[in-house]
């Protein structure tokens, strides 16, 4: 199979950190290598160079040049603009198709943190055994390790025709509110959309002309100006534009270290906190505080506060409560952000 990273992405839940010039992929924010270069790496410890492809905007494709400088020309896949992940998936398809290649794909998010590179080999040769057989559509399903509201769940029906665990979706869940995830995590078959899918170009491109005919007809039939008609498609993930209506969906389950590195909390979970559960980085003093999660470009100094997000950047600074950190990316838009609440006493 071939390898295939998602790498378009603004991330703008890391915002201040993470701006629209060099969003979180390109960031070094779990190790000395940036995102994008760690999940590389994972596809090649076990995968052969000339499999591993990237597909980003124009708009980046020189920070990926200069991270990933041993990609040839062939394995960058450019989209015209960003307009989520279906587009983006079914331009990919499209790439393949029309060099009369259809070998199984893994689609995979540039910006996940994964702690077992060889678990995460053996469930996507799994899932390649799946992908294969009758237009299936396979993800890998992470176990629940907790009530997360920020991702999307999987649940699954545990009767399966293959000897090995991988069975067929009965549903996928959007982002649920608190009580939702606790409910969903008390049940066996449910589990976290990872984000990967495995599946071939001509299964993406039967579910894209039976689901989504009109916006696979614009591709399809515009090929040699796609600059022009691109930024027209509808921006549509590929979970609502195809996967919630597709048949034949079917999960890996996965028991291993994983975290969409999304958002600042998910930073906590990765790295040791103080004896006060502070996560900090940079200049940062603390005193009285718990809970809190800081980065810092300049002296700061936190004191007496608790579950707090703060970050301060050239960019701009944030302060956030941790319980309102889903709603980071709808305030960046300024039409969306409410008027004070708090009156004056």
């Amino acid at each position: 199979m071939k390898a295939i990273i998602l790498a378009g992405g603004q991330g703008t839940r890391f915002w201040p950190l993470s701006s629209e010039d060099k969003p979180k992929q390109f960031l070094n924010l779990i190790s000395n290598d940036s995102m994008l270069q760690e999940t590389y790496q994972r596809f090649r410890d076990w995968m052969p160079a000339g499999k591993v492809f990237v597909v980003t905007t124009e708009k980046y494709l020189p920070l990926v040049v200069k991270q990933l400088p041993e990609l040839q020309d062939c394995q960058i896949i450019l989209e015209p603009d960003q307009r989520d992940t279906a587009p983006c998936i079914a331009l990919t398809a499209m790439h393949f198709l029309n060099q009369k290649d259809d070998e199984v794909l893994v689609m995979a998010p540039s910006d996940q943190y994964i702690g077992n590179g060889q678990v995460f080999h053996k469930a996507l040769t799994l899932a390649e055994t799946v992908a294969e057989q009758n237009n299936s559509i396979v993800t890998l399903g992470i176990q629940p390790t907790g009530p997360e509201t920020g991702y999307g769940y999987i649940k699954a029906n545990k009767k399966t025709p293959f000897s090995f665990s991988a069975y067929q979706v009965e549903e996928f869940i959007e982002k649920p509110d608190l009580k939702k995830a606790e409910e969903l995590i008390s049940d066996e078959n449910v589990f976290w959309n990872s984000g990967i899918f495995v599946w071939k170009p001509s299964t993406i491109a039967y579910n894209f002309s039976k689901h989504q005919p009109e916006l696979w007809k614009i591709i399809n039939d515009n090929q040699t100006k796609l600059q022009e008609v691109y930024s027209l498609l509808p921006k549509v993930s590929i979970d609502y534009a195809i996967l919630e209506k597709a048949e034949n969906v079917f999960t890996v389950p996965v028991n291993f270290e994983w975290d969409d590195i999304g958002s600042w909390t998910s930073l906590g979970r990765i790295h040791s906190s103080d004896h006060n559960y502070n996560y900090l980085i940079g200049d940062v003093m603390s005193a009285l505080s718990k809970n809190c999660i800081v980065y810092s470009e300049r002296k700061t100094l936190l004191i007496g506060v608790e579950d707090l997000i703060v970050a301060s950047t050239d960019e701009g600074i944030l302060v956030c409560h941790k319980s309102k950190e889903q709603t980071i990316k709808k305030f960046l838009n300024k039409e969306n952000i409410p008027k004070n609440n708090f009156k004056d006493k």
